[in-house]
């Protein structure tokens, strides 16, 4: 199984931190943010991490070079950053599905086997990590909403007035659909080829798409002030 590291952004919310290195190589908690991301797959037993790059891509080949404690590394440059989606498509034709794939400036230590577990069981086309927040905090991110058993029954990114209080924490399992439903899917509202929108599409046209609840934590390192909250929950 192959793990994908979205990790082409530049982090404009770190300030001066990203002004001269990729938001991927800020240190958080002792180690470079793609290290807690590398160590996340590799405990999934991936037999190949996929590093999608972007802004100062090349200090990322640099600092990794074609392996990561002795799993190897594949890199592919999204040249223009236009979305999560767009990152995952240029990925695609290189990996093998089903494969997993990890937003790169999130830290987790959570259930992340059981996802890859339900995905396995269900011959899902999507399995997603979600986890309930307040609805303040659904605003801000892809809201999911669920049948009682799990199955995704629709997504929306960033609402107004959330529909669930479900979110979407930027772990995932995917089959081969997904390649199809990244092809069919136009820019959202901000712009953006969002993974949200290809999650969706499946649904949409039949396919399963399930979900597993966060156990652990998740966080998204955006701003500097992160990287003490990550560090705090590491106990570094």
């Amino acid at each position: 199984m192959d793990g994908v590291a979205l990790a082409a952004g530049k982090g404009t919310r770190m300030g001066p931190l990203t002004a001269a290195r990729p938001k991927a190589l800020v240190t958080v908690a002792g180690q470079p943010l793609l290290a807690h991301g590398f160590d996340a797959l590799l405990s999934l037993g991936v037999s190949r991490l996929v590093v999608v790059v972007g802004y100062r891509g090349r200090d990322i080949l640099d600092h990794y070079g074609d392996s990561y404690r002795g799993i190897p590394i594949e890199y592919v440059d999204q040249a223009e950053q236009l979305g999560t989606a767009h990152a995952l498509q240029r990925a695609v034709p290189v990996v093998g599905a089903p494969f997993v794939v990890l937003h790169g400036d999130n830290v987790c230590r959570a259930n992340l086997q059981c996802v890859v577990e339900r995905h396995r069981e269900t011959d899902a086309a999507a399995t997603l990590l979600v986890e309930s927040v307040s609805r303040e905090q659904a605003r801000t991110t892809g809201v999911v909403t669920t049948d009682g058993d799990g199955r995704v029954t629709g997504l929306v990114e960033k609402p107004d007035d959330p529909p669930s209080t479900l979110v979407n924490r930027g772990f995932y399992a995917f089959g081969p659909e997904v390649e199809a439903a990244l092809d069919r899917i136009e820019p959202s509202a901000r712009g953006e080829y969002e993974i949200t929108d290809a999650v969706d599409d499946l649904r949409q046209r039949g396919h399963r798409v399930e979900t597993v609840e966060l156990d652990g934590w998740c966080h998204n390192v955006n701003e500097p002030a992160d990287r003490e909250r990550v560090a705090e929950k590491l106990g570094r």
